[in-house]
């Protein structure tokens, strides 16, 4: 019995990960994100010592360079540009194209490409620290971070989404992304870690995307066998080594700094009936 392909098909060619789907409408977490109407979503890896600061033109050129670069108009949150250099998201990572994996379940696709030489940690008892220094402190953009490992993961659903649906996709995503994760390596994920999630405006329509619901629950199961699929790819052989902690990592970060805790402010009278309320709910419970 031949199985079922995907319903969003995807190539590899020169280093790029192509993935497709005619009218899908997609939303990004990465760089140039946003919402996006156009033919496909791509998955880009760079070499090793790569720290291009004119992303646009890199893009583009990787693109154009794979043969990817479609003429096609694409849709830009809601402006269209029939001469976009870029012809839909695109994310970058200094994972091999080859270890991309990808996994389908019900209306669900999803690809991944998995490496963690970058893992971000975040201590529940936090020993104290400071915020990063900002970019014109230090001169630097985070565009120096996406040659280092990455865990990146492009989704696609059949169904036609509303826009809340859509936004919640790209959260249970990245919720089932840090669960992998956290089994697999220990790790929540790495520094620069980033999303796509599509969805077809022609499909049957669907509300809601929270983990129980069919689309919801299948994006959480591809997203979990598509970046674990890929981890183990990745890390199979001697040339990469997972690391043990952030000690032990080429790059990483630990979050330590401590934020400040603070209660919503309420005027006096809201604070004395909500006293007065619990007191007399107190009250009439040791009655019962």
């Amino acid at each position: 019995m031949t199985a079922a392909k995907p319903a969003y098909q995807a190539v590899r060619r020169d280093g790029v990960l192509r993935v497709s789907r005619t009218g899908t409408e997609w939303l990004s977490s990465g760089w140039n994100g946003g919402r996006w109407q156009s033919e496909a979503a791509y998955n880009i890896s760079v070499p090793d010592g790569w720290g291009c600061q004119e992303l646009g033109a890199y893009v583009a050129s990787r693109l154009e360079r794979a043969r990817f670069q479609e003429t096609t108009s694409v849709d830009r949150d809601g402006q269209s540009d029939a001469h976009a250099r870029q012809p839909g998201p695109a994310l970058l990572t200094g994972v091999d194209i080859t270890d991309a994996r990808g996994a389908h379940c019900g209306p669900v696709t999803a690809y991944a490409t998995a490496g963690i030489s970058n893992p971000a940690t975040l201590p529940i008892e936090p020993e104290g620290g400071s915020l990063p220094p900002t970019d014109a402190q230090t001169g630097e953009t985070d565009n120096t971070e996406t040659e280092l490992g990455t865990v990146n993961v492009i989704i696609g659903t059949t169904r036609a989404l509303e826009s809340g649906a859509l936004a919640n996709l790209l959260a249970v995503a990245v919720e089932a992304k840090t669960a992998t994760l956290l089994a697999e390596t220990g790790f929540p994920g790495t520094t620069t870690d980033a999303v796509i999630v599509g969805h077809d405006p022609a499909g049957d329509p669907v509300e809601f995307t929270g983990s129980a619901t069919r689309v919801g629950a299948a994006t959480r199961a591809c997203v979990r066998e598509a970046v674990r699929s890929s981890l183990r790819v990745h890390y199979e052989g001697d040339e990469y080594a997972l690391p043990a902690s952030v000690a032990d990592a080429a790059y990483g970060v630990s979050t330590d700094v401590e934020a400040t805790v603070f209660k919503p402010p309420g005027t006096a009278a809201q604070d004395a009936d909500s006293v007065s309320s619990q007191s007399a709910e107190i009250a009439r419970d040791g009655q019962d």
